[in-house]
């Protein structure tokens, strides 16, 4: 069995940072980076699922798609115990480029490109990015592949003799809802499902050895130029948000409150 789990690093900005002079980014000194939460607990489940099959041929694929920085996320991943991984980028890309950094459309064509060639048995996502916060890859790379998806998956339970997973999935107002589907699937991992593991001193030093493939869209059979135009969004500009003109502390009764409100509400309208 094969399960391809696609991952991210996210950035983390300190408490006082600087934009890039093209207002397109935060200047690199001003980020950490690391694994996405969400991608950490999607892991865990791959390996969960790994180390329950019988036998030594069934593997974890980590994938992401970013420049060499992404590396660390991917060498993190082998060392908690995932097989090999696969990178893409292309170093002409402009990595300042929002479409190919970070649209969500656009990483989910490239994954899918990818997923397309690993024909894994299961595709774990995170249900979303600590950064972006769109939810929105996992979902749209299940409709590029055609696969079945479930999302928000908080339990899991594989019968691999009859080829099905069985996910619990949280709904809204506390409600779970239980969905057996058959495989090959997709489904998007929700935090607290496991708890992920460490990696110890000797995995680190031992995923160093373990294979770590670099791809470009051109050995994927990508199209730059298409992929760039089918984005759904291109961030346009960065800036600090403007400072209004403070809080209008109201005083009074009660009812002489509600009068102001209710003449402020009405200002606000009509203008």
């Amino acid at each position: 069995m094969r399960i391809v789990v696609c991952v991210r690093e996210v950035a983390a900005l300190d408490e006082e940072f600087e934009l890039r002079e093209d207002g397109l980014g935060v200047e690199p000194d001003c980020v950490e980076w690391d694994l996405n939460e969400w991608d950490s607990f999607s892991l865990e489940a791959g390996l969960l699922l790994r180390e329950g099959l019988d036998g030594d041929d069934h593997e974890v694929v980590a994938v992401t798609v970013g420049d060499e920085q992404a590396e660390e996320g991917l060498r993190g991943c082998l060392a908690r115990g995932a097989d090999r991984a696969v990178r893409v980028w292309d170093q002409g890309w402009d990595p300042a480029h929002p479409a190919l950094a970070g649209d969500p459309l656009t990483t989910a064509r490239v994954l899918a490109a990818v997923v397309a060639r690993e024909r894994p048995d299961l595709v774990l996502c995170g249900v979303q990015s600590s950064d972006a916060v769109t939810g929105a890859t996992g979902t749209a790379l299940a409709g590029l592949l055609g696969l079945a998806r479930v999302a928000v998956v908080k339990a899991l339970e594989l019968d691999a003799q009859a080829g099905a997973v069985t996910v619990a999935r949280e709904l809204e107002g506390g409600l779970v809802e239980r969905v057996r589907v058959g495989l090959p699937a997709l489904l998007t991992i929700q935090t607290g499902i496991n708890e992920p593991r460490y990696a110890t001193l000797r995995a680190i030093k031992q995923a160093r050895e373990k294979p770590l493939e670099v791809l470009s869209p051109a050995e994927l059979g990508i199209d730059e130029a298409e992929l760039v135009a089918a984005a759904g969004a291109r961030l346009e500009a960065l800036h600090p948000p403007e400072s209004g003109a403070g809080a209008e502390m109201l005083t009074g009764a009660p009812a002489e409150l509600a009068a102001q409100i209710l003449e402020l509400v009405r200002e606000r309208v009509a203008g």
